[in-house]
């Protein structure tokens, strides 16, 4: 069975994130960027596949600038047999990229497509729901828990009242969630290996996909400052603060 997993480069979740001067949007300047930790649970979570002899065959996607192979250098090395670049310097909306990684899906064939449930830079939560519109596949999302079985996938997801458990045809989109697993570091032998794995490198145009946005970006800002939060020993001196100093009340 081959897997196919979508991984999207980011703005490292230690650094703190700064707006530009302008305001036309975040500040990339030397700093560092890391493969989404939502994508790194779906490269895990199809290492394991494989380790259990489930999988075959482990592709690793992502679309962005050349500096992107850094991250799917790190998915090789963290255990996918090979990588496609979707080369574009554009910064591209959800649907976008579900067209792009439709385009990749239809030439890869692969029996399952596995992708962060969300990115922490965009935080949008549509892509993986967007390619299981597009490529007509059935869907499993915020996946706590993957099983295959045969050409079945059962996939447990959280949702506001527990657990609900459902049992997907493959091929299927499956988009993962912080509880899945926890992902492995690579070894030092394993990153040297990952210099040597195959990585093709594809534009939209030679996928036939248009990137052309509808959307465009206003303005970027930072949040407001907040004060501090003050501690009151009663009910009534809360009371008294949220109805004359807050005046929600």
């Amino acid at each position: 069975m081959k897997v196919l997993v979508a991984v999207k480069r980011v703005v490292d979740y230690n650094v703190k994130v700064r707006v530009k001067a302008d305001n036309s949007g975040v500040d990339l300047a030397n700093v560092k960027m890391s493969m989404n930790p939502f994508c790194e649970i779906a490269v895990e979570e199809a290492v394991r596949l494989k380790e259990k002899g489930v999988a075959t065959e482990i592709v690793v996607v992502t679309i962005g600038p050349t500096t992107a192979q850094e991250q799917l250098r790190t998915a090789l090395a963290l255990g996918a047999d090979r990588a496609v670049l979707v080369e574009s310097a554009e910064e591209l909306t959800s649907l976008a990229v579900a067209k792009l990684l439709k385009a990749v899906v239809d030439k890869e064939q692969p029996q399952l497509v596995i992708l962060g449930k969300q990115a922490i830079d965009s935080d949008n939560n549509q892509t993986g729901q967007m390619l299981a519109a597009l490529s007509g596949y059935p869907q499993g999302t915020f996946a706590s828990r993957v099983e295959v079985t045969g050409d079945k996938v059962a996939v447990t997801r959280e949702i506001d009242g527990g657990l609900q458990t459902v049992s997907l045809s493959l091929p299927a989109i499956v988009t993962t969630d912080l509880r899945l697993n926890e992902p492995r570091y690579a070894s030092l032998p394993n990153i040297m290996k990952a210099k040597k794995k195959p990585l093709e490198v594809l534009t939209p145009d030679a996928l036939g996909v248009s990137t052309a946005s509808t959307n465009k970006t206003l303005k970027v800002e930072a949040p407001a400052a907040r004060s501090a939060g003050i501690k009151v020993k009663s009910v009534a001196e809360l009371v008294e603060k949220l109805k004359n100093e807050a005046k929600v009340i």
